[in-house]
Parts: C-alpha cells; sequence; structure tokens
C-alpha cells in the first residue's frame, strides 16, 4: 500500500470513529470538524488528504506552514488552515496572513499584536483562546481561573473569539478537562469547542467537541520537529 493510500485508509477509519462517537453522544457527526494535523508532514501528504476529501488542516510553526500552503489553496481554494502552536508575538503578522483560524491566543501580549495587525489590516482570522486546564508551567494556555477575564476582555476589543481549546496533561484522564472547557464554554456563550486529539478524540467528542485535531491516526509518526524557540 502506497503512502498516499494509506492516508486515504486512515481517513476513512477516523471518520467513521468521528461519526460513532457522535451517534453515541445523541450528536449529528456533521457537527465534528475533523482538522488533520499535517505538521511534519511534507505536501505530498496533504495532497493526498485532500485527494481524500479533508479541507481543514493543523500546523504548529508560521514558518512551516507559509512555506507549505500557498501553494496548495492556489491549487485548492477551498482549503482552511487553523494555526494550533503556540504563537510568538514577532510571527503575528504572517500568522495572521495566512490563517483561518489561530487556536492558541493566551496572553495580553499576543492579543495586543492581533489587534494591531488587524486595524493594520482590516482583517483577522477567527480566534480560540487557549486554556491550560491542567495549570502547567511548561504549557501554553491561560490559566482557568483568568481565562473568563481574558476572553471577555478580548471580546471587548472587537477581537473574534469564538471558542476554546485545550491540550490536557498526558498523565491525566482527559475527560475532567473536556468537561471544565465544555463549562466555560457555555458559561462564555462560545460555540467552538477545539478539544481531543489522536489518543482521545472520541472522549472529547463525547464532552462537545466541535473540532479535534488528529496527526498521527491520519498520516502517521511525525518526523522529528527541530527545538521549540521561546515565545514572546
Amino acid at each position: 500500500m502506497s503512502h498516499a493510500d494509506r492516508i486515504a485508509a486512515n481517513l476513512a477509519t477516523v471518520r467513521a470513529r468521528i461519526a460513532a462517537a457522535a451517534r453515541a453522544a445523541g450528536r449529528d457527526p456533521a457537527s465534528v470538524t475533523l482538522v488533520a494535523v499535517s505538521k511534519t508532514h511534507g505536501k505530498e501528504a496533504v495532497e493526498a488528504a485532500i485527494a481524500s476529501g479533508q479541507t481543514v488542516f493543523g500546523e504548529n510553526r508560521v514558518q512551516e506552514a507559509s512555506a507549505k500552503f500557498p501553494a496548495l489553496r492556489e491549487a485548492n481554494p477551498g482549503l482552511k488552515l487553523h494555526l494550533i502552536g503556540p504563537l510568538q508575538t514577532n510571527k503575528v503578522r504572517e500568522a495572521m496572513r495566512i490563517a483561518d483560524v489561530i487556536e492558541t491566543l493566551d496572553r495580553p501580549k499576543l492579543a495586543d499584536a492581533i489587534a494591531a495587525e488587524a486595524a493594520r489590516t482590516g482583517r483577522c482570522p477567527e480566534l480560540l483562546v487557549q486554556v491550560n486546564t491542567g495549570r502547567e508551567p511548561q504549557k501554553a494556555g491561560v490559566d482557568p481561573d483568568a481565562a473568563e477575564g481574558f476572553v471577555e476582555d478580548c471580546l471587548r476589543r472587537g477581537l473574534p473569539v469564538r471558542g476554546l481549546m485545550c491540550i490536557p496533561p498526558v498523565a491525566e484522564e482527559p475527560g475532567p478537562h473536556f468537561a471544565a472547557l465544555a463549562e466555560l464554554a457555555q458559561h462564555l456563550g462560545l460555540g467552538v469547542l477545539s478539544m481531543g486529539m489522536s489518543g482521545d478524540f472520541e472522549v472529547a467528542i463525547a464532552h462537545g467537541a466541535t473540532h479535534v485535531r488528529l496527526g498521527s491516526a491520519i498520516f502517521g509518526a511525525r518526523a522529528p520537529a527541530s527545538p521549540a524557540v521561546t515565545r514572546a
């Protein structure tokens, strides 16, 4: 089986599992959007997913996404790109140029940079606020206790915050984290919940996820990534 055939087969399996999880939760499978996380995978892998009907992709690094997606978009105008990795303020201009959704708004300095660029260009991608539900010091995301105030401040400034995103701690059951994020989103009147990855997306769907971010379940193991850079 070729790599493209494996991606097509993996997508079919993932879509069936998403649909089954949604139905088990009493939800319409169409209410769950699959974000295919293509970070560290080349343009050919993305093209194979596109050939199987996938249109929504996620990338961690602005530089990688900038190198990969402009040509793909030109050939496939319906593509949507989500940036799902920690975002440095000095990458905001390029991020806002290429992304349809930025899922990792998590601090006032980043909100300031996004607001300034939106004022300059008149365009802003949809935004999700990343919440550090596990309060992990090494992980990006606003503290849960500060999330409500941060979201409300962003909305007052006119930033298009549509929902919340989280990545639960690896060593903990994800369900309580997904439940907490869903409760916060409902309290704030936000409709988008990006939560759940290859190992826990069915649990996330049971807790109301509207977007699940799957990489290895579709594309296989990732190539080694370069060391992360410090956010500004």
